[in-house]
Order: structure tokens, then C-alpha cells, then sequence
């Protein structure tokens, strides 16, 4: 009798925990925050891609306009997937791509543009990842609509079509 109770004690257990699993496999927990409320941008300073010259946040997101701050980095596959839609939306006159270069080797990030094009307006360096940890970024990529020197919504993750969509028509 010992010997019977024994295994089937053990299928009922792995069948119990089989089920757990299983149940917490089909629950997506995947989190994604909402801006319920505008944030203002954070007074940063860095260093301009190019020319290297310091420059403010202040100076970066002037007046009324609509801007998008993409983070980006050469060695991020996803950024190579997104970049096609930057260039789509660097066609458009009422908004600003602003590139923010996540920790990365200057020579990589100037090759990545050279071979997909820049669609940046602007390009600074985030060499050691704070400007990017003030923005409340998780990592790359991940963008930012702002407008009036505020964050008006966030994207974790790579662009699009359907975001490329719905920012379009944000900014109209």
C-alpha cells in the first residue's frame, strides 16, 4: 500500500505544479508604464555628436515644437530594425529627431549612420548612460514625443508601423 501511495502523491504534485506554470506562461506580466501626466525634460548637459561642443537640454528643446528623442546605439539590433521609420519621419517639417547615443564607440555609431543615413536633426552623446537613467529610460531603444519642454508619451522598445501611425498623427 506504501508503494502505491507514493508515486501517485508525486504525479499529483508535478501535475499541480505543471499547472502553476502553465497558468503563469498564459498571464502576460510584461509591464509597461504610461505617462498619465506630462513630465518636464531634465536639465542635462553633453556633448554634441559631431562637433563635440557642450550643449544644454535648453537648448535642445526649444518653444512649441514637436521633437522626438530617440535613444539609440550601433550594437542595438532593434535600433537597425526602427531606423528605416526615424528616416520616414525625419521627412515630416513639424517635428524634430533628436538622436541620443546610448554608450557607444563613436567610430561604430558614425559607421551605423553612414550605412542606414542620419535621420537626426541633432545627435548628442550619452557615453556612461546617466542623461539616459534622468529620462527614466529602461535602454535602448526607446523614444520620447515631446512638446513645450515636456514628455507627452513614451515608447519602450523599437518603432513601428503602428507607432510611426499614431505619431503621425499626434503631430498634426
Amino acid at each position: 500500500m506504501k508503494t502505491k501511495i507514493f508515486p501517485i502523491f508525486l504525479i499529483i504534485t508535478f501535475s499541480i505544479i505543471f499547472f502553476v506554470f502553465y497558468k503563469g506562461l498564459q498571464n502576460s506580466s510584461i509591464y509597461t508604464p504610461e505617462i498619465k501626466s506630462k513630465i518636464k525634460i531634465p536639465n542635462f548637459q553633453a556633448k554634441e555628436f559631431f562637433s563635440k561642443d557642450k550643449i544644454n537640454s535648453d537648448q535642445i528643446f526649444i518653444g512649441n515644437e514637436y521633437y522626438l528623442l530617440n535613444i539609440w546605439a550601433s550594437w542595438c539590433i532593434p535600433c537597425k530594425e526602427e531606423h528605416k521609420y526615424l528616416m520616414d519621419l525625419s521627412k515630416k517639417e513639424n517635428i524634430k529627431i533628436i538622436g541620443q547615443n546610448y554608450k557607444d564607440s563613436l567610430d561604430n555609431a558614425k559607421n551605423f549612420l553612414a550605412k542606414l543615413d542620419n535621420p537626426y536633426d541633432l545627435i548628442f552623446l550619452d557615453n556612461d548612460g546617466t542623461i539616459a537613467i534622468e529620462l527614466g529610460a529602461y535602454g535602448v531603444p526607446e523614444t520620447f514625443l515631446i512638446k513645450n519642454n515636456q514628455i507627452i508619451k513614451k515608447i519602450i522598445g523599437p518603432l513601428n508601423q503602428n507607432l510611426l501611425f499614431e505619431i503621425k498623427k499626434l503631430i498634426q
